[in-house]
């Protein structure tokens, strides 16, 4: 995976972004977490759907499109439900309550700046 920060609008969010790079790492997701901390996200790259089925915790889950546009935000998804949006070309996934707390929304751009 690589480790990236979030930034929107010119500003650094100061969380942790994780991308994946293969199918496996998409796959496996958050699954083997028991939380997230505040400050950490995962990016889910060619994926459009996602499922919260054995999963132990409630998460943001941020729909972008090609250009890293918020298309749709779901909030506070708890576990054994599934989620898809046919614009998405990528899933953030977050802490619970960390999009509203950053006041991310719709239409918002996220930037992804590599971590040294």
């Amino acid at each position: 995976m690589i480790l990236t920060r979030l930034h929107v609008r010119g500003r650094d969010l100061g969380v942790k972004v994780s991308i994946t790079q293969t199918t496996r790492e998409r796959m496996r997701g958050l699954l083997d977490h028991d939380h997230l901390p505040h400050d950490e996200a995962l990016l889910l790259k060619r994926c459009g759907s996602v499922h919260t089925f054995g999963m132990r915790f409630a998460i943001d889950v941020l729909f972008l499109d090609r250009h890293q546009r918020i298309v749709a935000i779901r909030p506070n998804v708890s576990k054994r439900r599934m989620l898809f949006n046919l614009r998405a070309t990528q899933t953030l996934e977050m802490p619970a309550g960390t999009a509203r707390l950053h006041g991310l929304a719709s239409g918002d751009t996220l930037d992804f700046e590599a971590i040294r």
